[in-house]
């Protein structure tokens, strides 16, 4: 059981790392490309992966929901990010304005971070 509890943290926790680095790993220089690679790889398993699993499928949100289930508390949110509202905040929104909200966040921070490396991409290629 403490086995399962860890990795219900370790999935909360590191999930919410992936989310807050989908929406604002752009900001630094340093980290773009990388915030470009996990927004491709997020949108490959939401759109991708989500022609046979349903879209928006994410496989961190199904093993943490697998680890839910062996602690008998399986969510009754249909996102992930309904689930993080709730138990982290304690916010309990509609499950489509949540779907909306993520999907234009989710949006604006691919079309910023591919604005930003194709901008940074332009200035090393005039500098070299």
């Amino acid at each position: 059981m403490l086995r399962y509890q860890v990795l219900d943290i370790f999935f909360l926790l590191f999930h919410l790392g992936i989310v807050t680095f989908n929406l604002f790993g752009w900001i630094f220089r340093t980290t773009r490309k990388a915030n470009l690679i996990l927004l491709l790889l997020t949108a490959f398993s939401w759109f991708g992966l989500g022609i046979f699993y349903g879209i928006g499928f994410c496989p961190l949100t199904e093993w943490h929901w697998q680890v839910l289930n062996k602690l008998g508390s399986r969510p009754v949110e249909n996102s992930y990010i309904q689930y993080l509202l709730k138990r982290v905040f304690g916010i309990l929104l509609p499950s489509a304005m949540v779907d909306i909200t993520t999907f234009i966040s989710f949006t604006l921070a691919m079309a910023t971070s591919l604005a930003v490396n194709i901008r940074d991409f332009k200035k090393k290629k005039i500098r070299d």
